[in-house]
């Protein structure tokens, strides 16, 4: 049951259409399920105001999309799913059944949207997504296209990393910097783009460091120390390629 849910059953009980009794027991259902190999959290969007979010990684094709069934049919309009692979994304369509609506699939990003489609940008302002080259899209892509389906609208500055900094500095670039409500900024080999953006901007910078980069940079882990070591204000720091935690961070930001 979400919010939205509950507010229409206590103006039935205000108007008389539904007893005190029946109000009670729907609020006693219970806000999860056991499936066996998983518990999916019914009450998540009241707790946090989003639903739950499926991780599809590690999952079996199948998993996901009974997982995916049990929200839809507990009240939740769409479900976003974030690392998923193309053959589940493929299984899904193939699966779907009348408690899915409708299902999309990005594969750049790996993240796929069941149920509703249709997405209003509800945020106060605009979410700034930069990456240092093109190789980060696929994070970066994660970020956006998890704070588009929570409502954001999202502007996209790729490949404008510090070995090129003209093309960061330009007055296009700058503008949409310096008009941002919170800017995502995805970097990997020495992570310095995060220094950059935090040193430009007046609002909330969330760095995002990625696993691109020669051996030195460990697999992300350069770009995460620079990015935590970052003498910029208001620099807050994600884990390696974590596109869906900045961009549900950011969403946060820009609804409050």
């Amino acid at each position: 049951m979400v919010e939205k849910d509950i507010e229409q059953l206590l103006c039935e009980v205000k108007n008389g259409e539904t007893s005190i009794e029946e109000a009670v027991l729907k609020l006693k259902e219970a806000p999860f399920e056991d499936m066996g190999f998983a518990r999916p959290d019914f009450h998540r969007s009241l707790r946090q105001g989003q639903g739950e979010v499926i991780y599809g990684q590690g999952k079996t094709n199948e998993q996901i999309v009974e997982i995916a069934k049990k929200l839809l049919a507990h009240g939740q309009e769409r479900v976003l799913i974030t690392r998923m692979s193309k053959e589940a994304s493929e299984y899904f369509k193939e699966n779907m059944t009348s408690e899915i609506e409708d299902f999309s699939y990005d594969e750049l990003s790996k993240v796929a949207v069941a149920g509703k489609q249709v997405n209003t940008a509800e945020g106060i302002g605009r979410i700034v997504v930069a990456t240092g080259g093109t190789s980060d899209i696929p994070v970066a892509e994660e970020a956006a296209k998890t704070a588009e389906f929570l409502g954001n609208k999202v502007v996209r500055l790729y490949d404008v990393g510090v070995a090129g900094i003209h093309r960061l500095i330009n007055k296009k670039a700058m503008d949409e910097i310096m008009s941002a409500n919170v800017i995502i900024a995805i970097a990997g080999m020495e992570g310095a783009l995060a220094s950059v953006i935090g040193g430009l901007a007046d609002c909330p910078v969330i760095a995002v460091p990625t696993s691109v980069g020669y051996g030195a940079a460990f697999g992300g882990l350069a770009a995460l120390l620079s990015m935590l070591n970052s003498c910029a204000s208001g620099v807050s720091v994600v884990n390696i390629d974590n596109g869906f935690g900045a961009g549900y961070l950011a969403s946060m930001i820009n609804h409050k």
